[in-house]
């Protein structure tokens, strides 16, 4: 069984600000309670191709495992480890970042892609983010309703995390915003 969806969310922030609050989003101290679900964040490589000014970024995220209780007392493992993979071409104004879970693929296998881009209605002053996340729950398909539920579960999960990404985004924007109007003051 496959659970997937998408979401957009419009940060009236430019895109510059957006960006900058989502290399900080986990490295805040301020974030730690609302993102309680993230363990660790580590880079394992980074690369600045000069000629295309794109920026690639790849980061480890260990979470705590996705789905409900009985599931993770199943698999017997609370946490789950990801790959980010992060591509930023400052010249087209993109970010994109792709996620997927590298630990417990035999049990569930989780894709999140997620883009910034300027808005087509204020491209300078606004950003759009658009996210895509596909669930999959892999023993259990011969118990299709069973699988069903523990998928709406991640579901809802991941978009409460979602939610919760945002609103730290928020913060960061704005804190941006605040911190360069001290420096132009």
């Amino acid at each position: 069984m496959v659970r997937a969806y998408s979401q957009e969310h419009t940060y009236k922030h430019p895109w510059e600000r957006v960006t900058a609050a989502s290399w900080r989003k986990f490295s805040d101290p301020a974030n730690k309670r609302t993102l309680s679900h993230i363990i660790e964040v580590d880079t394992l490589s980074h690369k600045l191709e000069r000629s295309s000014g794109k920026l690639y970024t790849t980061r480890a995220i260990t979470v705590h495992a996705p789905g409900p209780w009985f599931l993770r007392k199943m698999i017997g493992q609370d946490i789950c480890h990801c790959v980010e993979s992060t591509v930023v071409d400052a010249k087209s104004r993109s970010m994109q970042l792709a996620t997927r879970n590298i630990s417990l693929e035999k049990f569930i296998e989780v894709e999140e892609k997620i883009r910034y881009d300027p808005h087509p209605d204020d491209p300078n002053g606004w950003t759009i983010c658009r996210q895509e996340t596909r669930i999959t729950i892999k023993p259990l398909s011969a118990l299709a309703t069973m699988a069903e539920k523990i998928e709406q579960k991640c579901v809802e999960k991941f978009q409460h995390n979602s939610a919760k990404g945002r609103e730290v985004m928020e913060r960061i924007c704005k804190y941006l915003e605040s911190e360069s109007r001290g420096i132009s003051a």
